[in-house]
Parts: structure tokens; sequence; C-alpha cells
């Protein structure tokens, strides 16, 4: 019988008139056994607030969940939370470094102030249909806030236009714009858009995705926190799920090249 058992068995024998000695000693307990109470856990408090963050956002990583608790009064030293951190296996595993050859570099500008540089970029996914999909994703890079994430089955360029422009009334006008060489951007429609708007329309070189590195790694973010997480059966799902990411990453995730502001802070401290 487990001690958990004769305890039961001795605080029913007490409550029935008998002493507890005699209880303890009819169940064959001790009497230090029937009185003991464990310990509770002191790391269970932070457990919770770490599995609570993780299962909020399972990309997250050691450093943007520590951030995130002490932004939410948590004050705790990181080493024994990454102790805690490692206890429940949420570590992520390093992702090997790949040998690439070697390349003529690019210096990627990196401005100074708002609307300087925005870039711009497409994805491809698919509903549960079958049918594909894009998305037309649009950052600030001073900030590396998300403008806008257009989410349709056909994103011609004159409905880039029609986005850009909702975009400049909102944010103002910016001075440059970097995408790559889709027919999209290099459409006449475009240039001549953004020739009219007095736009620096910037093209990368051809396979060399690093020279848009900013919107790369919101493209990155999306696809783990978005299109790979979740199955969408139609536009109006994607829409929706992408106008609450667009707040949660703008306005709550921290960014470790902002150190570990949000987007929405950086902008305000600048």
């Amino acid at each position: 019988m487990r001690p958990a058992e004769k305890r039961a068995m001795a605080a029913h024998f007490i409550q029935g008139g008998l002493s507890r000695r005699k209880a303890c000693k009819l169940v064959r307990l001790s009497r230090r056994m029937y009185t003991y109470q464990p310990l509770p856990k002191p790391d269970e408090p932070i457990e919770q607030a770490i599995k609570k963050i993780a299962k909020a956002h399972p990309s997250w990583g050691f450093w943007k969940i520590h951030h995130r608790l002490r932004r939410n009064g948590l004050a705790i030293n990181h080493k024994r939370l990454w102790r805690v951190y490692c206890q429940l296996k949420l570590n992520l595993p390093r992702k090997k470094k790949k040998r690439l050859p070697e390349r003529v570099k690019q210096p990627l500008i990196v401005p100074a102030t708002a609307n300087q540089m925005w870039s711009m970029d497409f994805m491809l996914d698919v509903l549960t249909d079958g049918r594909s999909f894009r998305t037309l994703n649009v950052m600030e890079d001073y900030n590396r806030e998300a403008l806008a994430i257009e989410a349709d089955f056909s994103l011609p360029a004159r409905r880039v236009i029609r986005c850009l422009e909702r975009l400049i009334e909102r944010h103002g006008k910016p001075e440059n714009i970097r995408c790559d060489n889709g027919p999209e951007f290099i459409s006449n429609a475009l240039s001549e858009w953004c020739e009219g708007k007095g736009i620096q329309l910037c093209w990368i070189q051809p396979g060399k995705p690093t020279q848009n590195a900013y919107i790369e790694r919101l493209n990155g973010t999306f696809r783990r926190d978005v299109l790979d997480a979740y199955l969408f059966s139609s536009i109006r799902q994607v829409r929706q799920m992408v106008e609450g990411w667009l707040v949660e990453y703008n306005t709550i995730r921290p960014h470790q090249a902002l150190g570990f502001l949000t987007p929405c802070e950086f902008k305000q401290t600048g």
C-alpha cells in the first residue's frame, strides 16, 4: 500500500474517533509520515509562465520568452530561467550553417529614419482544396514593421499599386522601395507609378535574396507562425489570421535586432 493511501486510511480512522497514534499504528504508518507535507516546487510558477508563452508562440526561442516574461513583471535571472527552460526540453535545435561559394557582397543599407526604405516581396501557399494563393508582404526597413500583408489568388501590378497607395496615406511616402525582379515589380505600370510619385524603385540582383534581407526575415517568421502552422480552407480565413498576426508582430513580439523592442516601440523611441 502506498504512503498516500495509508495516510488516507489513517485520516479515516482518526475521523472515526481513534487517536493519531493508534490510527497510524493500525495502518503501519509513522506519525511523522502522516503529518508530512511536501514542499512546493520553487520553479513551478516559472514553469507555468514559460509553458503559457511557449504554447501561444511555438516558434519563439529562449531570449524572446525571457524578455517577454520580464515585460510581464517576472524578474528572474536568465541563468535560472535557462535551467528551467532546458528541463522542459523547449530549447530549439540549432540550424547547421551551410557552406556557400564565394559571392560578391552587396551592402544592405540600414535606414536612419522612417520612410527611407520599404521592402516588398511575394509568398506562395495553398488552401486545403489545392488552390494556390499569394501574399504581398510590405515592410518598413527602419523599424522592421510589417506594414501590410495582402492575400489573394491573384496580385497583379495594379493591385500592388493600390496596396502601396493605401500605405502611403497611412504612413507617408517612402523615398525608396526595394524588391526582386518578379513580373509584377518590373512592370511598366509600377515603374511609371513610382516615377510619378517620386519614389526610387530598387531591384535586387537576380538570385541574390540576401540583398533584400529584411523582408526575407519577415517572410521566414510569417511562414513559420502562420502559413506552416495552420490549414486554411478559404482566403477569408487567411486574411483573418493575417490581421491578428500583424498586430501581434508589430506591437507584442520583441525583435532581437531592435534590442528586444517591438517595431512600434522602436519607432516611438526613435
